[in-house]
């Protein structure tokens, strides 16, 4: 038999070495049991036990079967609102696909919507948006399991571990009170749950049973979620029957004085004008505002933002959410005032 020749034995060597590689980079992406004798792991349950009085036992049981997720910590280092330019963004948002299926949505439980409206004074359409963006009509709550992904990132993501550290307690402070197995919980890769999209220490905090059915449950019970949504802008400072935001020009000439700093109220509707920003509101002259930069196909836009638009960002700190909440809520009552057509296309 004859030897084979060096060259062939090199290229045998680099496919062994490319499907050990591959091999490796698969295993790297599949969940992994959470090893419980870690030291932070073994910690953070012992913290439970001392300040709640959870069961050691039971939880390193809940722990040994959760699954850190590797997707999870790719998807956290790319969010959209970081990754996309305005337009962009928008046109994930704001399709005439979600603005049909809103208001449908809106048509089937318009006295429930308007009961929500009437009880926190946040608009029906803002409500449906921010539902709209954040899992399209509850259609899309996700599909991880919460405490999967709060133990994937409170602790393999040092840049915000503390942060999930405390929200992996609070879920499973709110699994204690809501009487649920928090390993049943499915959320977004990171931890938001239900159709609200609410982490679980706002869940715990502005959660509210409307049903009166004695559960807050935001994956089920609809009054609950539009009654959370808004008890959480009103919360955070929604000012009833004042606008969001409004678009704008600037006057090139005092362009350089300006600021486009995001989701800081640290401006006026006077000042913006003294600064050469041109825009019509019917608020007065002392109430706070801001300029806001809209990427488009075309150039750059201006937009300046209100209170109400400050508030949409304590749900998500993205100025592009805020905007798309915004402008898929126009177009929700554009299309709910507007009137029904026959087929002839003449109003009944």
């Amino acid at each position: 038999m004859r030897s084979l020749r060096p060259y062939t034995w090199l290229c045998l060597l680099a496919l062994s070495c490319a499907r050990t590689a591959a091999a490796a980079a698969a295993a790297a992406t599949e969940p992994q049991p959470l090893d419980v004798t870690r030291a932070d792991v073994a910690q953070f349950i012992a913290s439970m036990h001392d300040k709640y009085g959870f069961d050691t036992a039971t939880l390193t049981a809940d722990f040994a079967d959760v699954r850190t997720q590797p997707a999870i910590l790719d998807a956290i280092s790319r969010p959209a609102e970081k990754s996309l330019t305005w337009y962009e963004y928008r046109a994930r948002f704001v399709t005439e696909q979600r603005i049909a299926e809103g208001t449908a949505f809106w048509a089937a439980h318009r006295e429930l919507i308007d009961s929500t409206v009437d009880a926190r004074g946040v608009p029906g359409e803002i409500v449906l948006a921010i539902l709209g963006v954040e899992t399209h009509y509850g259609r899309t709550v996700g599909k991880y399991r919460v405490i999967d992904a709060l133990s994937t990132l409170a602790f393999d993501y040092p840049p915000r571990s503390s942060f999930f550290r405390g929200e992996l307690e609070q879920l499973l402070l709110l699994a204690r009170e809501e009487a649920v197995d928090p390993r049943s919980v499915l959320g977004s890769y990171a931890g938001a749950m239900g159709a609200a999209q609410f982490m679980p220490s706002s869940y715990r905090r502005y959660a509210i049973d409307a049903s009166a059915d004695n559960k807050r449950d935001l994956w089920n019970d609809w009054a609950d979620v539009f009654g959370s949504i808004a008890n959480y802008l009103q919360a955070h400072g929604w000012a009833s029957g004042e606008p969001v935001l409004t678009d704008a020009l600037i006057d090139q000439a005092h362009a350089h004085d300006l600021d486009t700093r995001p989701v800081v109220l640290e401006e006026t509707v006077a000042s913006l004008h003294d600064k050469g920003v041109r825009f019509d509101t019917a608020l007065p002259a002392t109430a706070p505002a801001m300029l806001l930069v809209a990427d488009r196909p075309e150039g750059v836009a201006f937009r300046v933002g209100f209170r109400n638009f400050y508030t949409i960002t304590r749900y998500n700190h993205s100025p592009l959410y805020a905007m798309a909440v915004n402008d898929l809520a126009a177009e929700l009552a554009a299309h709910a005032a507007a009137p029904v057509t026959t087929q002839a296309g003449a109003a009944p």
